[in-house]
């Protein structure tokens, strides 16, 4: 079994080590040979309801504890957001209001930071934390060495110690980073690795104590595997075969060691969740472990966003500035602002209603629904400083803009625009319209004075109207930088040396 066996190669990062140990014998209470019954996918139309909800975040009491004063119910939240798929069972909607749960979501670390698409997880997550639960986010430093084959044509590459051990803490620093921005108590929020408890495991005791109560045919009417087995040529590797038993021991490990009653996932992650569920009920003769799961973030073309696609928007700021980030929201179609609205922010349904009947008006002004978008979901992921520079940097950078910049503003867009570097002597006393041409701003001088008669060249956000204008030192931002523009979009950065 090439995927337990792969396991217990290495040693890895984990962010918070639970202070436990555990062995698969000690999980089996009874041992049953019935087959493992398809639990049903229920399926929801939205409903509108209307909720009274208090910004009260996540109580200190234990998951499963009644709660004294009536909670928000997160499910019904969800659904009329459009955050709802399905769910394993009806009474969890009623179990949501009378107690508190304690939910997880998975994310493998695949890259060395979660994108858009992972981002709706976390927002899941953060209303689970609103309506005064408590979560888990587990980094699968173990099922990372696997592959998930849900969704995939064909099976992930396989990824070194260091990039993975790299990967988990990148994951981890930027899940705990948001989540903190709903709730910083010790005891809401938890950041684990399954390689913790994986690591531990040996092939003999997991086949034995787990393995037989797995069915083959179970495993094979999950949707993830019948879609790979019918759709690559490559077919399905054993190894990528056991993902979704590995993923179900998760379940089982954090129902038992942390109560952990619920587990939500995107659309294509049913199949995984409900392996978990029924692991839990062969080998916990229990059915109080319910999964949620929520639809997949597409894009207006119905793909999904991703980090293989050009242009990922990644959630970690090494990856992508706070600026760029803002500037994807602020330029989204009209036909996605609302929807983007009620699945990636907080703002009431009331506003969101509102904010898409101004758009209809006729003195409705471009991208304001736009702008709205760009500041939630941008103070959510990078919070109120990275927001304030992600808009310090969209008004300053524009052309004809009266504020002031600086060289941290200049930088925090010298990823996203062409840039070059000059030794002072070659800039101080240099012509602009020189500049502009020899920095490959513009083609040529004559385009260069061309463009500056019509009003559209510009040195650090200002109108260049004088021909013979020439570089002096009041002109290099903080003795660093020199910003020139031609046009509105055109834009150098001009590094001095």
């Amino acid at each position: 079994m090439a995927a337990a066996a792969s396991l217990l190669r290495t040693t890895t990062f984990f962010f918070l080590k639970p202070n436990y140990k555990i062995s698969i014998s000690s999980l089996l209470q009874s041992h049953f040979s019935q087959s493992i019954p398809k639990t049903p996918i229920l399926h929801h139309h939205r409903r509108r309801r209307h909720y009274q909800f208090t910004r009260t975040f996540c109580s200190s009491q234990s998951p499963q504890q009644p709660s004294h004063s009536a909670r928000p119910n997160v499910v019904g939240i969800l659904e009329e957001r459009g955050l709802l798929e399905s769910l394993t069972g009806e009474n969890f909607r009623t179990l949501c209001s009378d107690s508190s749960v304690r939910v997880y979501c998975g994310f493998d670390p695949t890259a060395e930071s979660l994108h858009l698409g992972n981002l709706i997880g976390i927002i899941v997550l953060s209303w689970f934390l609103r309506c005064g639960h408590s979560v888990v986010a587990l980094v699968g430093g173990a099922t990372g060495r696997v592959g998930d084959p849900s969704g995939k044509s064909l099976e992930r590459p396989e990824l070194d110690n260091e990039t993975l051990e790299r990967n988990i803490s990148g994951i981890s620093n930027t899940v705990v980073e948001i989540l903190n921005r709903i709730d910083n108590s010790s005891d809401s929020i938890r950041v684990l690795n399954n390689y913790d408890w994986w690591k531990d495991v040996k092939l003999l005791d997991f086949l034995r104590d787990v393995g037989r109560f797995a069915r083959v045919n179970t495993m094979m009417a999950k949707e993830s595997v019948k879609r790979r087995l019918e759709s690559s040529d490559q077919g399905l590797s054993y190894t990528e075969f056991t993902y979704q038993l590995l993923q179900g021991y998760d379940f089982v490990h954090l129902f038992k060691t942390l109560n952990v009653t619920v587990q939500i996932g995107g659309s294509d992650q049913w199949g995984n969740i409900t392996a978990g569920t029924e692991l839990i009920r062969k080998l916990h003769q229990s059915d109080s472990a319910y999964g949620l799961t929520f639809p997949l973030l597409l894009k207006s073309d119905g793909t999904k966003f991703g980090k293989s696609e050009d242009g990922a928007i990644w959630l970690s700021p090494v990856m992508l500035s706070p600026y760029k980030f803002y500037q994807y929201f602020f330029s989204v179609p009209d036909e996605d602002v609302v929807r983007f609205l009620k699945i990636l922010t907080f703002l009431s349904l009331e506003e969101i209603e509102q904010i898409e009947m101004g758009m209809k008006n006729n003195g409705y002004v471009p991208n304001s629904a736009q702008r709205r978008l760009a500041e939630e979901v941008t103070r959510f992921v990078h919070g109120s400083d990275g927001l304030e520079e992600a808009v310090k940097a969209t008004e300053a950078l524009r052309p004809g803009s009266e504020t002031r910049l600086d060289w941290k503003t200049i930088e925090g867009i010298a990823e996203d625009v062409p840039s070059c570097s000059l030794v002072y002597d070659l800039v101080l006393d240099a012509s602009v319209v020189d500049l502009s041409v020899s920095t490959g701003l513009i083609e040529s001088k004559s385009a260069a004075r061309r463009l500056l008669k019509q009003g559209g060249l510009y040195l650090n956000n200002g109108r260049v109207d004088n021909e013979g204008k020439k570089i002096d030192a009041d002109d290099i931002v903080d003795g660093k930088v020199l910003l020139l523009s031609a046009g509105k979009k055109n834009k150098m950065v001009v590094r001095i040396a």
